[in-house]
């Protein structure tokens, strides 16, 4: 029984990937170094509800100087984190000297807005290429982990931060109970806390189990962001439900009494306990959900194959090594992935090392059926590659079902 990291409770295993590879670890062709892999399973806390991974993977070894994911990179998270950015500041930066702080800040796609307000703020990241990018756009970093000790450092130099913010990184960090003591040292008595990550009912609903990777250690739902934040003397204010990355929640955090809950935390945590959502009964039939889809997937593919046609992928995402692995598709079944990421391009998928190819490649010619592992974009990408549909092309979605369009 693997102990709870956010209230140390006993956590009940509900299913279990096998082994993984790190999500974002592209290799060079030439590399023939081990490739580290470690057990992905998940569970669930049976005191506070927290759904969380069984094993934790370093984070030294997830988030390296050329961590290659960059938020800037789509048009449909750019215009998300502005029109963020612009919340933040006419709801929460009133005061004569606000002072915003952005936990896991990457390459400052929220921050600048903020920047280019005047409004003084911070972001923090441990990952130097993206904290670099970030410093080019005129954004203010510290290049470090956010944690008790960093918050404490930041308090000490810049004073109290009115908004604390983060977007899918709060539940990338297992340590929780030092984040947490570091929003209690950093945040102004009435200031927040304001983060957005996966939502556990899509994920369960959706069976969109790609969500689950190394990466993504916590899967949340209000029910136990409230328990976790009232540990630390917080309280769950506000939730609003978010149409990015495949389902996402925005959870706003402040000083237990200094703000009235919304009817909105209310509403979700009664509809979370009438669906029963971490029930393990209900856990398990994801579950198996995830199962029928990875056989499904793997059929067609296997009979595309068998048919003659040509298939490739459209996204190396950090998901998609769960997808990979997890089913065994590897480079007999979709011979390449297309991708926008030059970081990522002439390299080999996490553990079934599947090539890398430029997006400028995709056309020359176009594969007959696409496996989009970047579903939770899918509305922009097919928007984009017009052209690959009207040539008859088709893609391969596997969320919440396997099925060619």
């Amino acid at each position: 029984m693997t102990t709870c990291r956010a209230c140390r409770g006993p956590v009940t295993e509900f299913f279990d990937f096998g082994r993984q590879p790190l999500s974002d670890a592209f290799r060079r062709p030439q590399d023939t170094s081990e490739e580290f892999f470690y057990r992905l399973a998940v569970g669930v806390c049976e005191e506070c509800t927290m759904v969380q991974l069984m094993e934790e993977v370093p984070r030294e070894r997830m988030f390296r100087e050329d961590y290659p994911y960059h938020s800037s990179m789509s048009s449909v998270m750019r215009e998300h984190f502005t029109t963020t950015a612009r919340r933040l500041m006419e709801t929460e930066c009133r005061g004569s000297d606000p002072f915003v702080v952005e936990i896991g800040c990457n390459d400052g796609v929220m921050l600048k807005t903020i920047a280019e307000s005047g409004i003084r703020h911070l972001g923090v990241d441990p990952s130097r290429d993206v904290v670099e990018l970030a410093a080019a756009k005129g954004v203010r970093v510290r290049f470090d982990f956010f944690q008790e000790s960093t918050a404490a450092e930041i308090r000490a130099t810049e004073g109290p931060a009115d908004v604390i913010y983060a977007a899918n990184t709060i539940c990338h960090i297992p340590y929780v109970d030092s984040v947490f003591r570091g929003i209690d040292a950093l945040l102004a008595p009435d200031g927040v806390f304001v983060f957005e990550d996966p939502y556990l009912g899509d994920i369960v609903e959706r069976a969109s189990f790609d969500q689950i990777y190394d990466e993504h250690f916590y899967l949340f739902s209000a029910s136990s962001v409230r328990a976790t934040a009232r540990r630390f003397g917080f309280d769950l204010v506000d939730v609003q439900r978010l149409p990015v990355h495949g389902g996402e929640v925005r959870y706003t955090i402040a000083r237990q009494g200094r703000r009235e809950p919304s009817a909105a935390v209310a509403e979700l945590i009664a509809d979370e306990q009438q669906r029963q959502l971490t029930d393990t009964t209900i856990l398990e039939r994801f579950g198996m959900q995830v199962k029928r889809n990875c056989e499904d997937l793997t059929t067609l593919l296997h009979q595309l194959r068998e048919a003659g046609h040509s298939v490739a992928a459209y996204g190396a995402t950090a998901k998609s090594a769960t997808v990979t692995n997890y089913c065994g598709i590897g480079p007999d079944l979709v011979p390449a992935i297309f991708d926008s990421t030059a970081a990522k391009q002439g390299r080999l998928s996490p553990g079934t090392h599947i090539p890398i190819r430029p997006l400028e490649e995709f056309s020359a010619p176009y594969p007959e059926y696409v496996l989009l592992f970047a579903w939770n974009h899918a509305e922009e990408i097919i928007a984009r590659e017009k052209a690959f549909r009207e040539q008859g092309g088709k893609w391969i979605l596997y969320v919440p079902d396997v099925r060619a369009i």
